[in-house]
């Protein structure tokens, strides 16, 4: 298994600085229990978002799939991305140093 890392932002930013519609809310909610999930099935390793709220804001997902396509394909499946609410891009990744005691 390889390790990829898809980088998502919401394609409208208003969303973080005024609020998320009850659309968008819902299908967040649906994207945070697609990755939590995928996390208890022991493919994503760790997902998260910064905090800021302006045009850098952004959150990653890490995790493991047989290829870029099976990657991919875990990517275009998130209900975020594919509800047009966060755009997303795919890299092949791996992690060097990890600690999950820093992690607490």
């Amino acid at each position: 298994m390889d390790q990829f890392l898809y980088r998502i932002q919401p394609i409208r930013h208003e969303m973080l600085t005024k609020g998320a519609t009850e659309a968008e809310s819902r299908i967040v909610s649906e994207h945070f229990n697609y990755l939590k999930r995928l996390t208890d099935d022991g493919v994503v390793i760790l997902a998260g978002r910064t905090q800021n709220t302006d045009y850098s804001s952004f959150g990653i997902v890490l995790l493991k799939a047989e290829s870029i396509d099976a990657a991919r394909e875990i990517m275009l499946n998130d209900p975020a991305v594919k509800n047009n609410v966060f755009r997303a891009e795919l890299y092949p990744y791996k992690t060097s140093l990890f600690s999950p005691n820093n992690a607490k």
